[in-house]
């Protein structure tokens, strides 16, 4: 699944008004597991120079790379803060981690051969899916076209939520960036 769509339905599943404190932590709860691979490789690829080619091919599965992906894509750690969060009666901390938690457990379902140890510390085994958010010789075009879906629907849900055109302006933002993507993956791959 693709950062916007993870962003839409984390939202959707999590943040209610009026609080926009309820927004911010659901769209940071699912943006933190994919946040280091963002950073690394918008440095590598424009601060370093490095090849698209490299970088996909070469230093995404290379181990220190996957070290990190282990750590913020770790399911039992998001699962320890979301007891704790329950535990303590931390609202904001368990709209957190819950939103996290659904990113992880949709990448697991979603990531074939270029999945992460989501569950480390415990182990560093990698499920690979039997499907994939983007590889066409793993149904990546038909998951690409109903990850999409997915992602109007908890737009909708959200716009009907969200009265304020700064909310609807974000949201509108992210439809658009997982239009992008599934249009890239669908039409590319």
């Amino acid at each position: 699944m693709n950062t916007p769509g993870h962003l839409l339905l984390g939202a959707a599943l999590f943040a209610r008004p009026p609080r926009p404190s309820f927004l911010f932590v659901a769209l940071l709860g699912a943006a933190i597991p994919d946040i280091s691979a963002v950073i690394m490789v918008f440095w590598a690829g424009r601060i370093e120079g490095v090849s698209d080619e490299v970088i996909y091919n070469t230093l995404y599965f290379s181990e220190r790379w996957q070290q990190v992906f282990a750590i913020d894509n770790s399911i039992p750690l998001w699962a320890g803060l979301l007891g704790l969060a329950l535990w303590q009666r931390l609202y904001l901390t368990r709209i957190f981690a819950a939103s996290g938690l659904v990113h992880l457990i949709a990448d697991l379902a979603l990531h074939h051969d270029d999945g992460r140890s989501h569950f480390w510390p415990v182990t560093r085994w990698k499920f690979e899916s039997p499907i994939s958010y983007w590889d066409s010789a793993h149904y990546g075009s038909v998951v690409a076209a109903v990850l999409f879906m997915v992602s109007v629907a908890a737009f909708a849900v959200l716009i009907r939520r969200y009265q304020g055109w700064v909310s609807r302006a974000l949201f509108a933002a992210l439809l658009a960036g997982e239009a992008y993507f599934a249009w890239m993956w669908i039409s590319y791959f």
